[in-house]
């Protein structure tokens, strides 16, 4: 650990708000959340914390974001599960402007360290056509046909990190990140994930009283999700490691999305009737992290049981969805420091 500045952008998202909390309770004291939304609605805020609403889109932010940063965590970009990304493309690939701002700043003002979170939708399409989730590997982004939209401005900012690396010596590391879940994350609205759209599902249904569901696609769609705390040790593995290439950060453990449905009806103790929709946003039809790259480097890979991750996060959902119904204070919570 080092006392200097530490920067999250993305900070009032899930995964950089679970970041925050994770350096703070490491004993990092100089830590800087930045993100777009007003902090009311930042998932996790912390008092102890510099929290700053900025557009990272815009470079005078970028600037203001990096000054003084010793290491900067960029995670901010526009994004969210399947529905969003299909739906909003131009608006994914203009996250370009932050990480292109967000590197300029960080060599202007002598950042000795940034990382970069990437995506497996930056995967090439024609390696996932089949159900039986293809693990994966890092090579296989290239020759380079890459998820519409969102996997390009990833794909071509994972090379920007690499060439700030090259031509201006500055210390960048880039991990590709397999939908990641778990609480204090989105949970409804739009921009949720597969693992926080099924439980909200089944929770509602519970609820209810109305025994069904509605499934985006066949449901025979296959993917890996990891759990958020798997997330966070990996993507500090990473910074810390000797890894220049950009290497997946995801879980082996793949599942069609009807046996995540299994899974949280099993933990909701209900079984309902499954309604496909094939007109809805689906993605690709197979997609799993090979994980052999990140061994060999760090001995390490994500493996928190996605039963046990499961079972967390449908017990937080739980208790929002409850708390929405009740007209009581929505996900944002302001954290007394400990």
């Amino acid at each position: 650990m080092h006392d200097g500045l530490v920067v999250v952008t993305g900070g009032g998202g899930f995964i950089g708000g679970a970041l925050v909390a994770s350096l703070r309770q490491q004993g990092y004291k100089r830590i800087r959340a930045v993100d777009v939304k007003p902090q009311e609605h930042w998932y996790q805020r912390f008092p102890d914390v510099e929290n700053l609403t900025l557009d990272l889109n815009l470079r005078d932010s970028c600037d203001t974001a990096a000054k003084g940063a010793y290491e900067i965590y960029n995670l901010a970009a526009n994004m969210g599960g399947m529905g969003f990304i299909e739906k909003n493309k131009a608006l994914c690939m203009l996250s370009v402007l932050i990480n292109t701002h967000m590197l300029q700043a960080a060599v202007k003002h002598g950042v000795s360290r940034f990382f970069y979170s990437s995506s497996a939708c930056v995967y090439n399409g024609d390696k996932q056509k089949v159900f039986e989730a293809p693990s994966l590997k890092e090579e296989d982004a290239y020759p380079a046909l890459a998820e519409d939209g969102y996997g390009w401005e990833k794909l071509f900012s994972e090379r920007m990190c690499r060439h700030f690396r090259e031509d201006f010596g500055l210390y960048t590391r880039v991990a590709r990140f397999h939908n990641v879940y778990g609480p204090w994350g989105t949970w409804f609205g739009g921009r949720e994930k597969a693992p926080a759209a099924i439980c909200r599902k089944v929770i509602e249904a519970k609820l209810a009283g109305k025994h069904e569901i509605e499934i985006w696609g066949t449901g025979n769609q296959t993917r890996s999700f990891m759990y958020i705390d798997d997330c966070l040790e990996g993507i500090q593995k990473i910074l810390n490691s000797d890894i220049l290439e950009p290497i997946n950060l995801g879980s082996s453990e793949a599942v069609s999305i009807n046996q995540l449905v299994d899974m949280v009806e099993a933990i909701a103790g209900i079984k309902l009737k499954r309604n496909y929709d094939l007109t809805a946003p689906q993605g690709v039809n197979g997609r799993n992290s090979d994980n052999t790259l990140i061994q060999k480097y760090l001995h390490w890979e994500p493996s928190i049981p996605l039963q046990k991750g499961m079972e967390k996060t449908y017990a937080w959902i739980y208790d929002q969805y409850q708390a929405r119904e009740k007209g009581e204070a929505g996900v944002v919570k302001e954290f007394v420091t400990t």
